[in-house]
């Protein structure tokens, strides 16, 4: 991988997040547009896909240096990401999120079937064509980043943790999660604005995605204001608020947990950011019940949006598109792995003729987890994030266990022995 430590033009992490700001202040800028180029452009390529290549573009040519930024970690991952998500189940409409059926919880369920399944595959697949790629230590390289895929980065590093990861192997790993998985939720996002000629070719049955935008449409009709700054404060209050005391609970629940529950590492209830992540969550849908749901009329779901663009701008920043020239064929073993993915849970949405949404949010609540799922729902519509966040956050709760059959599988084909 390119050493931008040393090279990077901006260091200041305040000059990255104006140069951030300024960004996507333009793209939307542009977005808005309703006439010449920018519209023709825009009709082809989605804003928010910008808002990710283009901050990789700038840590890809050295501008900044997005692996030693704080931006990401913890300003966006630690701070506005569990806003955001406060804000966002803050306006859930819970009930029309039950009627969308049982077939978005089974095309999860095959999303991390097929992980675990492309693990193998491509494990197999590739020591048969290039046996140095899966010598060594790489099973365990693979069983970290099947932590990722089906949960988070919590789950990635319980991985290396548990199976003895070497560093530089867990690292290689992380540069592939980021160019593979990161390059597939920029195809999902894509895929979102053709959504409905899509479903429209596949027959999908869209009518209880369309209720419950409707549903929340009229809500927001009914409750929509100018905000006032008693408003936005409140927002404002609310959203960091419930942050701060999900920092505040998370170290002693994690800590009491990991020395009390001897299972708690097997679902990741040891690692404080599930906690983080959990209570924002519960804590913005226990609040959907509650008169504070009428902010949406005031913009909260705008203002958690806004946080989501933010962090999906600094994920991007830690993209480096031609940092995977170092191991190409370890980009293959990504490719094929998630190649494998992709087609059954593909198969499976067109066997049961499910929208497109449902297939994206499959994938992405376990390929991306919490912290990027709810922007590639949001990418199909703002309303429907918080489905993102949902299934986002339960990943968190299956990716240590399921990572952890991935890693043993692996690691009886590759012949090693436990550490």
């Amino acid at each position: 991988m390119p050493d931008t430590a040393r090279t990077a033009l901006i260091s200041n992490d305040i000059v990255v997040l104006g140069l951030i700001a300024a960004t996507l202040g333009l793209v939307f800028w542009t977005s808005a547009q309703q006439t010449g180029f920018w519209k023709k452009f825009y009709t082809f390529v989605p804003a928010l896909l910008l808002c990710y290549f283009i901050p990789g573009i700038y840590n890809t040519i050295g501008l900044v240096d997005g692996n030693n930024t704080k931006l990401y970690n913890p300003v966006a991952s630690r701070v506005l990401l569990p806003a955001a998500l406060v804000l966002l189940t803050l306006t859930i409409d819970l009930k029309g999120v039950l009627k969308l059926g049982p077939k978005l919880l089974l095309m999860y369920a095959v999303s991390s079937l097929s992980v675990m399944l492309g693990a193998v595959v491509a494990f197999v697949v590739m020591r048969e064509v290039h046996p140095e790629t899966v010598a060594g230590d790489t099973w365990g390289g693979m069983a970290a980043l099947a932590g990722s895929w089906i949960g988070g980065g919590a789950n990635m590093l319980a991985m290396k943790e548990i199976f003895q990861v070497d560093a530089t192997t867990f690292g290689q790993f992380a540069v592939v999660d980021v160019g593979v998985g990161y390059v597939w939720m920029a195809a999902l996002i894509f895929m979102a604005s053709r959504a409905q000629a899509i479903d429209a070719r596949s027959g999908a049955d869209v009518s209880g995605i369309e209720e419950l935008k409707r549903r929340i449409e009229d809500f927001r009709a009914q409750h929509e204001r100018v905000a006032s700054l008693t408003d936005l404060a409140m927002i404002i209050g609310i959203a960091f608020g419930v942050v701060g005391l999900a920092h505040a609970v998370a170290g002693p629940l994690s800590a009491w947990f990991g020395a009390n529950v001897s299972w708690a590492r097997t679902v990741s209830l040891h690692e404080p950011f599930f906690w983080v992540v959990a209570v924002s969550t519960f804590a913005g849908l226990a609040l959907s019940f509650t008169r504070a749901r009428e902010l949406e009329g005031a913009g909260a779901s705008k203002i958690g949006s806004l946080l989501l663009y933010f962090l999906i701008a600094c994920i991007g920043l830690q993209m480096d598109i031609l940092a995977l020239l170092d191991k190409p064929w370890l980009f293959a073993l990504g490719i094929i792995w998630i190649a494998v993915h992709i087609a059954i849970l593909w198969g499976v949405g067109r066997l049961l003729k499910v929208p497109l949404f449902y297939f994206a949010i499959g994938s992405q609540s376990n390929i991306g987890g919490p912290a990027s799922a709810p922007v590639v729902a949001s990418a199909f519509h703002p309303s429907l994030a918080p489905v993102g966040a949902l299934l986002g956050t339960l990943g968190y709760a299956t990716g240590t266990g399921l990572a952890y059959l991935v890693g043993i599988t692996l690691r009886s084909l590759a012949g090693a022995s436990p550490a």
